[in-house]
């Protein structure tokens, strides 16, 4: 009969931490599976990060607008027309975000508000 091979004392330790490190990790994946679900909060940050998206398309959509005056008055009568046109539908994207939020039923626990419908 084969005689088994002896480790060293220090692979040893290593096995037997490494051993210790994965239990304690299988011990404490249970928690993860019990995280439930919940789509508030999921709508909460959906409208969180448009309300900030927003912020600034209305702040460029307003600067698009000015724009397109200092083009008018300096004689680019088109340009500066299609730089008001766009910067007001930049500007206007808040109440059309808001109309949809109210379409869905998800504007409860919304940031995004342009007043009342």
């Amino acid at each position: 009969m084969k005689r088994l091979v002896q480790l060293r004392p220090t692979t040893t330790a290593r096995l037997r931490n490494t051993a210790l490190v994965a239990l304690v990790v299988l011990a404490n994946t249970g928690r993860l599976f019990a995280q439930a679900f919940d789509s508030t909060e999921l709508k909460t940050g959906i409208s969180n990060s448009l309300a900030v998206i927003m912020m600034f398309g209305f702040v460029l959509g307003i600067a698009a607008v000015i724009a397109g005056g200092f083009a008018i008055r300096r004689g680019d009568v088109d340009q500066g027309k299609m730089s008001i046109i766009g910067g007001a539908i930049i500007a206007a994207a808040p109440a059309v975000i808001y109309a949809f939020f109210k379409i869905f039923g998800i504007d409860d626990n919304s940031s995004v508000g342009v007043g009342s419908f």
